[in-house]
């Protein structure tokens, strides 16, 4: 870790700094050998998806004896597969696929990897891989749904402003592989799922949907969130979730036997690590919340009255500090006028929007929000950077926030303002990264 820039010299050096801390606790070869079981009498096979995968087989691969057997597949992102370490030899496949949207890659690595679980024995071991972004990564539609299917149920999810736990029911409910199915297919072998939480609350059921964890939600649930917000699926396949014929397996179902799950990164561990920068650098460092929730905009507007408050009255924060925050927040795409250009940004850049309107200028307050995945939505940056000055240089360039925000527009934005956060894919994933600071 470089050093640490001076938060009152570099405001953004500091801040960037943070978040690689943060980043850094949550790396798998960091935090997976406290959870590996040891070798079983049988084989040893790893499954896995998520923006982590790569990374976490090659923490496996790194740790794992050199004298036992180990082999599986793990799915992750495109342009996801960390660099490997000289002299690290490869026994855990990894293949690439799309996100957030599934893609015939995809379909195919879920197929391989459920193909994989079956005819085990009991004397082998699943060392089964989660990190976020396995729900779509490991996409295999419940009978009677095609591919298509899935990625228009997806792409409507992604725009509707569902939260993660309502979009993981529907997936859940609509795949032969998630909500504890892939679980059932492994048996009777021992699984062991090891898990980097991108989730508010950490539930491994809903972390990439929960492929080998029993599941709580029920059809009924799902069919409530498609009707919500207007989401169609076919006519056969609502039939069965109105019948209940796509349930998943329960809590309390044998298929769980013996089975164990591992948290071995969380967003609190990260927030957490990042407090402790902060005040090694001298400042107060204030932890709001790892689970917050609701539209990206409006939580950036709270966390402005915050810090604005705190700048000026020294209270509820005292300064200088830190004010940190992670989460899942979500962006309801608004549908635009026919023939007008459609936004670019993500979750952090729209919070960096909101964070700028409210803010107004607000001197001593500088902002960060950023994905830990280093992809904010889908662009190449990971997030955006937001300074008492940064109105100011919007107007002077004609940039109004509040068109933008109509336009879902962050990445315009702050791209023209040269104050977008670009890191590239960091290998692992422990959601929202939100930092601000007052001086």
């Amino acid at each position: 870790m470089n050093s640490t820039p001076d938060a009152r010299k570099d405001p953004r050096g500091f801040l960037e700094h943070l978040y690689r801390v943060a980043v850094q606790r949550a790396l798998p070869l960091h935090t997976t050998k406290a959870f590996l079981p040891s070798p079983p009498k049988g084989r040893t096979v790893v499954l896995g998806a998520g923006k982590a995968g790569g990374a976490m087989a090659q923490a496996v691969e790194a740790l794992w004896p050199q004298d036992a057997p180990l082999s599986g597949l793990v799915v992750t992102r495109y342009h996801h597969v960390p660099p490997r370490p000289q002299g690290l030899k490869q026994r855990i496949e990894v293949v690439e696929a799309a996100h957030p949207v599934p893609d015939a890659a995809g379909l195919a690595a879920a197929q391989r990897i459920l193909q994989m679980a079956q005819g085990l024995t009991k004397d082998d071991l699943v060392l089964f891989l989660i990190s976020g972004g396995g729900s779509a990564l490991l996409t295999l539609p419940a009978e009677g749904l095609t591919l298509e299917d899935k990625q228009r149920v997806n792409r409507g999810l992604l725009e509707s402003g569902a939260n993660i736990g309502e979009m993981n029911c529907v997936r859940k409910h609509l795949s032969r592989i998630k909500g504890g199915r892939l679980a059932a297919a492994c048996a009777p072998a021992r699984v062991v799922t090891l898990t980097i939480s991108d989730v508010p609350g950490d539930d491994p059921s809903v972390i990439a949907s929960g492929p080998t964890v029993p599941d709580v939600t029920t059809c009924a649930d799902a069919v409530a969130i498609l009707e919500r917000y207007g989401i169609e699926v076919p006519g056969a396949i609502m039939s069965l979730l109105e019948q209940g014929a796509l349930e998943t397996p329960k809590p309390g179902d044998p298929a769980f036997d013996g089975h164990e799950v591992h948290m071995i990164a969380t967003p609190q561990q990260s927030l957490e690590a990042a407090a402790q920068a902060a005040r090694a650098a001298g400042l107060h460092a204030y932890i709001l919340s790892d689970e917050m929730e609701g539209e990206s905009r409006e939580v950036g507007k709270v966390q402005a009255a915050l810090a604005r408050a705190s700048a000026r009255r020294g209270e509820p924060f005292e300064r200088p500090c830190v004010i940190l925050s992670g989460g899942e927040t979500t962006v309801t795409v608004r549908k635009q006028p026919e023939g007008t250009p459609r936004g670019r940004g993500g979750r952090a850049g729209e919070f960096c929007l909101g964070l700028a309107q409210a803010l107004q200028g607000q001197p001593d307050v500088w902002g960060l929000a950023a994905d830990t995945d280093g992809i904010d939505g889908v662009e190449d940056n990971a997030g955006a950077f937001v300074a008492p000055d940064t109105l100011q240089r919007a107007a002077a360039q004609g940039l109004k926030v509040d068109r933008h925000l109509d336009r879902n527009d962050a990445y315009g934005y702050f791209s023209a303002l040269g104050d977008l956060v670009v890191t590239g894919p960091t290998h692992t994933n422990v959601n929202d990264f939100r930092a601000l600071l007052v001086l």
